[in-house]
């Protein structure tokens, strides 16, 4: 992603659709966020598009200042016949003339059609519909087939958290120079991280909340972080994660809150 800058922190937004969304987005851009990750799949192109559309009238931001993230499906899996038209008609709900990155969103590998895609995609980089290219839930088996036809992805999009940290995963994608987007930063409600004890000892000491600290906890370790919440105060508290820094000894009890269970869909067997 050569001369392409992603902001470390963005908006989640699986769910936030229709007019709540928008309004839900356009209140995160307000408060200061400029990065917004979205997905055909979501179904709520149009609606972040609406909420784009909204912020740059009132001078909010310029289009430059965002960065703006989606991702296609399956069935436009192969060559650039399926590759462009699927951009394109992203492009169209998102109602903007270019994509700063889009995503493979997952490998679907009994298509075997991921390989082709990714050099597909990345051919679209040279004609300005697109600023950069990607993939996401990409696991080491699938971004060594890549690297065998040339291709390096620079971010893989993965589901990221405490208790499922997926340690091993994480480095392949390192090892091929790409960045991790850890989406579902904070994990799932009944994994009860809000009462581990690495985690209260942190918020204890810093005065943050259990979210800030984990989401700092992804920034300290160099990860993207898509945080999904339509509350404006959560929002805001999700974006302030630089004036506070967590202990060598408060990253290492929160490193060791991975349990091995890895994510709650693996794209050996799930995707769209």
């Amino acid at each position: 992603m050569a001369g392409v800058e992603m902001p470390r922190i963005g908006l989640g937004t699986w769910r936030l659709a229709g007019e709540e969304g928008a309004d839900a987005v356009h209140a995160a851009l307000a408060a200061g966020y400029r990065h917004v990750d979205t997905a055909e799949n979501y179904g709520n192109e149009d609606a972040v598009g609406l909420a784009v559309a909204r912020a740059l009238a009132e001078g909010v931001l310029t289009r430059d200042e965002l960065f703006l993230t989606t991702k296609f499906n399956r069935e436009h899996h192969g060559g650039p016949e399926r590759v462009r038209p699927a951009v394109e008609a992203s492009l169209r709900r998102l109602g903007v003339d270019h994509a700063d990155l889009v995503l493979i969103h997952w490998p679907n590998p009994e298509q075997d059609r991921y390989v082709e895609t990714a050099a597909a995609l990345a051919g679209l980089v040279e004609t300005g519909l697109i600023r950069a290219w990607g993939v996401s839930n990409f696991t080491a088996e699938h971004l060594d087939r890549l690297a065998e036809a040339g291709l390096r992805a620079p971010v893989d999009q993965i589901q990221v958290d405490p208790v499922a940290a997926i340690p091993g995963w994480q480095a392949a994608v390192h090892a091929h120079g790409a960045v991790v987007t850890a989406y579902s930063p904070i994990g799932r409600a009944e994994l009860g991280i809000e009462t581990r004890e690495a985690i209260t000892a942190a918020v204890a000491r810093t005065g943050r909340t259990v979210q800030q600290v984990v989401l700092r906890w992804h920034l300290q370790h160099g990860r993207v972080v898509i945080p999904k919440s339509a509350d404006p105060a959560r929002q805001a508290e999700n974006l302030d994660l630089l004036s506070f820094s967590l202990t060598p000894v408060e990253m290492a009890g929160i490193d060791a809150l991975d349990d091995g269970s890895g994510p709650r869909q693996h794209p050996e067997t799930f995707g769209h």
